[in-house]
């Protein structure tokens, strides 16, 4: 297989751009995703994928829920405050406020949709997890245009 064909290849298929949060006991945390997708009308699943040596990971395998948080196409500069370590100061996560949503997964409140999961499943491949969630809360702040990965110029894949 020619490499350089596989990356641009792989970095053809389209994502938008979430923050995906979770909370374990007294830990949080956050971090921008892209490879997430619906799976099933019913029961409603997604899956997104998830690097083994986050943080996310743990969290998430520990506390068996996440919430997907929803970046609107102005928001390129939320996306990248969660490209760090999570920091929680009051009721703010990365320096952006929140709150503990049905599943106690942080909600990010200047955010124009979310939803939140239980994992109901995973696969185990590779360096990421694939956890596959089914939908239990959802909400709406504004409907506006998503943020997807093609407009910011960023580069997650291949």
């Amino acid at each position: 297989m020619n490499p350089e064909a596989k990356k641009k290849a792989l970095r053809m298929i389209t994502y938008g751009l979430y923050v995906l949060t979770s909370k374990s006991g007294d830990r949080y945390s956050a971090g921008t995703v892209n490879w997430l997708s619906q799976a099933s009308f019913e029961p409603p699943l997604v899956m997104v994928g998830v690097r083994k040596d986050s943080g996310l990971y743990a969290t998430i395998s520990e506390s068996g829920v996440f919430a997907v948080n929803i970046l609107g196409a102005e928001q390129k500069d939320i996306a990248s405050a969660f490209f760090k370590s999570t920091s929680v100061e009051g009721d703010k996560i990365n320096g952006y406020r929140f709150e503990l949503g049905e599943t106690g997964s942080p909600l990010l409140v200047d955010l124009p949709a979310f939803f939140e999961c239980k994992v109901v499943d995973k696969v185990e491949r590779g360096d990421h997890t694939i956890f596959i969630g089914e939908v239990v809360n959802a909400g709406v702040r504004n409907e506006t245009k998503p943020l997807v990965m093609w407009e910011t110029g960023w580069f997650y894949g291949g």
